[in-house]
């Protein structure tokens, strides 16, 4: 495995299903893009696990979601914070839900729940595109 080197900032996130109408949840984030819900992790959650579905009910308001076993995938990216080169990680899970109404927190602009192939296109990052084609494969 490739050395990533230093990681600075850690969060976790969810790939979340909708298992009534068999779409996926994709947040509309202000600078323009489209990805998937997750959050930093703070001192007083127990686990990642714990993150994300803290993360999921701050930023969308959905908190009954059933974790999918199997799936913990990692993404890692660099960004500028504070006008140096960061390291972020993100661990993401896999999540079924049969909510579908979402009250979006200030952090986004938007969302859509949308089958696989149209989340699959409006995602605007490949790790996250790579994230769904796991996550369909599981499921």
């Amino acid at each position: 495995m490739a050395q990533i080197g230093k990681i600075d900032e850690k969060s976790c996130g969810v790939v979340l299903l909708n298992s009534n109408t068999k779409k996926y949840l994709i947040l509309h984030y202000p600078s323009g893009h489209f990805d998937l819900p997750k959050g930093h992790v703070e001192d007083r959650d127990k686990d990642e696990h714990e993150t994300a579905a803290r993360e999921l009910k701050e930023e969308t308001g959905i908190s009954e979601i059933e974790f999918v076993d199997g799936f913990r995938e990692l993404v890692h990216y660099k960004y500028q914070k504070d006008g140096k080169p960061s390291l972020k990680q993100v661990v993401f899970f896999l999540a079924k839900t049969k909510a579908e109404n979402v009250k979006i927190s200030f952090e986004h602009q938007d969302f859509c729940w949308l089958p696989y192939d149209e989340a699959l296109k409006k995602l605007t990052f490949d790790n996250a595109r790579q994230l769904l084609i796991k996550a369909k494969k599981l499921v």
